[in-house]
């Protein structure tokens, strides 16, 4: 899928940038750890990258990172808060790494909009024998009982189905697969999660929110409707109504092995 015929929600993340690489969380450590747990070697590819939010807590792993993004609004927020790591403008389905050069795909938020039937060939050839593929979903709590209202408030295009504890392994299991027809190039997932939070005020909980895909494509009348919604539902809220709070969120993984 070359960068112009990405879908509508894919390619919709360059005209907000700034406000995701100021608002969106970064990913658990744990997280990450468990992700690279059975790579051979230290090598990971951050494919998808975006503006760097796991790029960042794999350089504090201490991994050897490259970064690629198909958005150049995106890459230039990744080069800018992170200059030392080298970022490479591309896509899944087009990763400009020779073979075998990597140990590790990571996808932060990502996987759910590569086309594997074209994406699973590519991340098999540049990964290394042996080599693994993970993806990492930031996603609410939602056995938190505010938690789970705000969800319901939020409605799918803040909230969709990847996006919470309930449905997020069902929503993602799939992701590593290509359309039908097409020969998967890797095994069944292990999945897990891992605690995870960030410090937030209602107003900057909205701007996370409205930096979601399907925020940012929906009509500015209906945005501006849901996003009314979301304020008057934190406003009414006790714990999200005064000052900062910290939003309880898990990250998801999922890997597995080239076949």
């Amino acid at each position: 899928m070359v960068d112009d015929e990405q879908p509508p929600h894919a390619s919709s993340f360059g005209r907000a940038a700034t406000a995701y690489a100021e608002n969106r969380p970064d990913y658990a450590r744990s997280a990450v750890r468990w992700a690279l747990e059975p790579a051979p070697g230290r090598r990971v590819l951050d494919l998808g990258a975006g503006t760097g939010k796991l790029t960042g807590t794999l350089v504090a792993l201490g991994a050897d990172v490259i970064a690629v993004e198909p958005d150049p609004a995106m890459l230039t927020e990744l080069r800018r808060s992170l200059p030392a790591v080298p970022a490479l403008r591309g896509s899944a389905e087009a990763i400009p790494l020779p073979d075998a050069s990597v140990d590790a795909v990571l996808a932060g938020n990502a996987m759910h909009w590569f086309d594997m039937a074209v994406a699973g060939p590519e991340i098999a050839r540049v990964l290394a024998p042996g080599g693994i593929l993970a993806g990492l979903w930031n996603i609410l709590d939602d056995r938190v009982e505010w938690v789970a209202g705000l969800a319901r408030v939020s409605g799918s295009a803040a909230v969709g189905p990847r996006d919470t504890r309930t449905s997020w392994r069902a929503g993602t299991a799939g992701a590593h697969l290509p359309k039908p027809d097409a020969a998967a190039r890797f095994g069944s997932p292990e999945q897990a999660e891992f605690p995870h939070g960030q410090r937030r005020t209602a107003d900057s909980l909205v701007a996370t929110l409205a930096t979601r895909a399907g925020m940012l494509v929906m009509p500015e009348p209906e945005r501006k409707a849901t996003l009314h919604r979301i304020r008057t539902f934190l406003a009414n809220t006790s714990e999200t109504a005064h000052g900062e709070f910290r939003l309880p969120m898990l990250t998801g993984v999922s890997r597995t092995r080239q076949r």
